[in-house]
């Protein structure tokens, strides 16, 4: 079976990560500050690690002061945590619709649908590709808003030539294995924003203060700390640290590899019936993630089992979040993104990552293919 997505380690890679475990750190220790300078190298801007995708988002919710009331403007096309990070704090999420060639939360509804409410604009960067941040940047500014741009699938991505990670208020990074680096389970935060990296960064430390001249009590001794806020215990230890070392090392390669297999999914199927491929701006340079297709919605359960049984592990990104049992709990109902709704019933991803052989590519073409022309 190929898969959709993998992790790829090289020997470096091994090695990195035993001389981690020889150390004398396993948790916090200096290749904390070291992956984290490497970070700001790749997206431009002051840079935490955390423990996940998912506390990344946390963090950054918690950084602009997410409290119940707070309304979260989100695109319905993304894995349920962009939504789950901010509902836990009691914020409620507000949906926008998409653009249908992208992916990505489309301005316009965002526009239509900030109230007095309104906290944060939480976009999308779909299967790599960067959102519309320079119209969602406006859009923020003019209302007084937060703009977060999850970009758990867009690391080494450029927007208008800027990296990604540094345009919005603040980025978030996921590095599980199939993403575009990885540190087995992983994340980050970036901002140009000091005090709002600081407020992340000490909710993803517990909550403690160290500083003496932010304390209350400074007096007590060396050993003292306080909690004014409280936190959660989202550090990422250095033995994992090691290995996103070594990966962002091989950054540039990946992106290479990736960029190489979108062209060669693009020139194949460029003339195949039955197939709409992902939109690309002109404007901008991804970071490939996912390669996303779209068929048609009455073939593509069929389509997707039979590549299966062919041996192509395709997947589907993703199940509109609203979709979930536990926002139908909430009161939300079917039909209120109709692009996002309409792109999932047709969407399916195809293998995307930098071990993917050339033969493997080839059987996947071949294999998708030959299957769409079942429906033509």
């Amino acid at each position: 079976m190929i898969p959709y997505g993998k992790q790829t380690i090289s020997d470096e890679d091994v090695l990195a990560v035993s001389a981690a475990l020889k150390s004398d750190w396993l948790t916090i220790g200096p290749l904390v500050e070291n992956f984290e300078n490497e970070i700001e190298k790749i997206v431009g801007a002051p840079s935490i690690s955390v423990t996940s995708g998912t506390a990344a988002l946390h963090c950054a919710y918690a950084a602009i002061g997410i409290k119940p009331g707070d309304e979260v403007i989100t695109p319905p096309i993304t894995f349920v945590a962009t939504q789950a990070a901010a509902a836990l704090m009691g914020a409620k999420i507000v949906f926008a619709d998409i653009q249908p060639d992208t992916g990505n939360i489309d301005p316009n509804v965002v526009e239509s649908l900030i109230t007095s409410k309104t906290k944060a604009i939480t976009a999308v960067d779909y299967a790599g590709h960067p959102a519309e941040l320079n119209e969602l940047r406006k859009i923020a500014d003019r209302h007084g808003i937060y703009l977060i741009e999850d970009a758990s699938h867009s690391i080494g991505s450029l927007y208008r030539g800027i990296p990604v990670g540094s345009i919005a208020d603040l980025t978030t990074f996921s590095f599980f294995p199939t993403k575009n680096l990885t540190t087995a389970e992983g994340g980050a935060v970036s901002s140009r924003n000091v005090d709002l990296l600081e407020r992340a960064k000490r909710f993803a430390r517990q909550g403690l203060v160290r500083d003496p001249l932010l304390q209350n009590y400074p007096n007590e001794g060396p050993w003292h700390q306080e909690v004014h806020e409280f936190g959660l215990n989202y550090r990422l230890p250095d033995v994992l640290c090691a290995l996103g070392i070594s990966q962002i090392a091989r950054l540039k390669e990946f992106k290479k590899e990736r960029t190489r297999i979108f062209e060669n999914y693009m020139d194949a199927f460029k003339n195949i019936s039955g197939i709409e491929l992902p939109g690309l701006r002109n404007y901008v340079d991804p970071m490939w993630h996912l390669f996303p297709i779209r068929v048609n919605p009455n073939n593509r359960e069929e389509i997707f089992t039979n590549m299966r049984k062919l041996g192509v592990g395709v997947q589907v990104n993703y199940i509109p979040a609203y979709w979930h049992p536990v926002f139908k709990e909430m009161g939300y109902e079917r039909g209120i993104c109709p692009h996002s709704e309409i792109f999932y019933k047709s969407e399916i991803s195809l293998p995307m990552f930098p071990g993917l052989s050339n033969s493997e590519q080839e059987r996947t073409i071949e294999i998708t293919s030959e299957i769409l022309a079942r429906y033509v």
